[in-house]
């Protein structure tokens, strides 16, 4: 059988590295890898199919799914897991105390179906009683200007308030200015380390309230998932499984550079003994690949994003994975 040769294009990890740098092969292919930066790869994968496997942002992938987008199905490896708590900032002289306290302010925001963002206000709404249908949400380029919006359309229901900021200003400015009341995405906007005195975040100490709503909800909040184009999957069934046990066998790789002690494989002086109280919060499995293991936070993804009015239709998780990958654990 001739060897498949695949564009795989995807952020550097330790997740990802081994796969892309070829010492952990995807079997029976022939991997040329493209890594780059996130947002360039989500857009040209959305925009021009340019890659055969891609890391991809999951809401993105979900809105595409729901509306009939069949160009690429994904397998559950989730390249970026992120608590999102701590990508909430706020103007400190708005009297905003808590979640529910954003209703009539007008936040900052990247794009509005960035995955960040639809962690964010499902957690507003669930966890602090915030109805986010009564914030004036504004889009653009945090430190740069940018006016290239949504990287794939949305149609949102009425009543959701949302426009871009002018093409000429910045996110980070207007929150200056007092023209916005916060900000949320999960770049740390320049604001706070310049001016302390006037922003500030949310969540003060993100860490206990990111552990405090693991604990309540299982929930690692899932950012990137790792999609293949359909036609190869239609054309080669066995790929996506053999991606699926590449990537899985080089996560667990990096999960084991963390406990070594001998020799630190990671460049922080306490890597293991950060690894020991992460896993007492999160668990053995602290970060979980297959369906099964996951589901629990994919259905919240898809709950979030339904009421935000990202979804044309319900979406069930299988629906999202292509069918050889749905009994797939870790350890496959």
């Amino acid at each position: 059988m001739a060897r498949l040769t695949l564009t795989l294009a995807a952020t550097v990890s330790d997740r990802s590295q081994p796969v892309l740098d070829g010492r952990i092969p995807i079997a029976g292919c022939d991997v040329v890898a493209l890594p780059g930066e996130a947002q360039d790869i989500f857009r040209r994968t959305l925009a021009d199919k340019a890659f055969d496997v891609a890391e991809l942002s999951m809401s993105s992938y979900m809105v595409a799914a729901a509306r009939g987008d069949q160009d690429y199905v994904a397998i559950p490896v989730f390249l970026s897991r992120a608590f999102r708590h701590s990508s909430i900032y706020i103007r400190k002289d708005r009297g905003i105390a808590g979640g529910a306290d954003l209703a009539g302010k007008t936040i900052g925001m990247g794009q509005y179906q960035q995955t960040a963002g639809v962690w964010v206000r499902g957690i507003l709404r669930e966890e602090c009683g915030l109805d986010t249908t009564r914030v004036h949400w504004r889009t653009g380029g945090l430190e740069k200007p940018d006016s290239r919006g949504e990287r794939t359309r949305i149609r949102l229901p009425p009543g959701v308030d949302l426009q871009p900021i002018p093409a000429d200003r910045t996110l980070n400015g207007m929150l200056l200015d007092g023209e916005l009341d916060g900000l949320m995405l999960p770049p740390v906007p320049s604001a706070l380390r310049t001016h302390p005195q006037r922003v500030g975040r949310l969540f003060p100490d993100y860490v206990a309230a990111e552990q405090a709503y693991f604990r309540k909800t299982g929930i690692f909040p899932i950012m990137h998932v790792l999609v293949i184009r359909r036609s190869l999957c239609e054309a080669h069934p066995w790929l996506p499984v053999e991606a699926y046990r590449a990537f899985a066998q080089a996560k667990a790789g990096a999960l084991k550079a963390l406990t070594q002690v001998n020799i630190n494989q990671v460049s922080l002086a306490w890597a293991a003994a950060d690894a020991a109280r992460t896993r007492e919060v999160l668990g053995d499995r602290m970060w979980a690949y297959g369906l099964a293991a996951s589901r629990h936070e994919i259905e919240a993804l898809l709950r979030y994003a339904m009421a935000d009015g990202l979804l044309a239709r319900a979406v069930t998780p299988e629906e999202l994975f292509h069918p050889s990958t749905h009994s797939l654990a870790d350890a496959d």
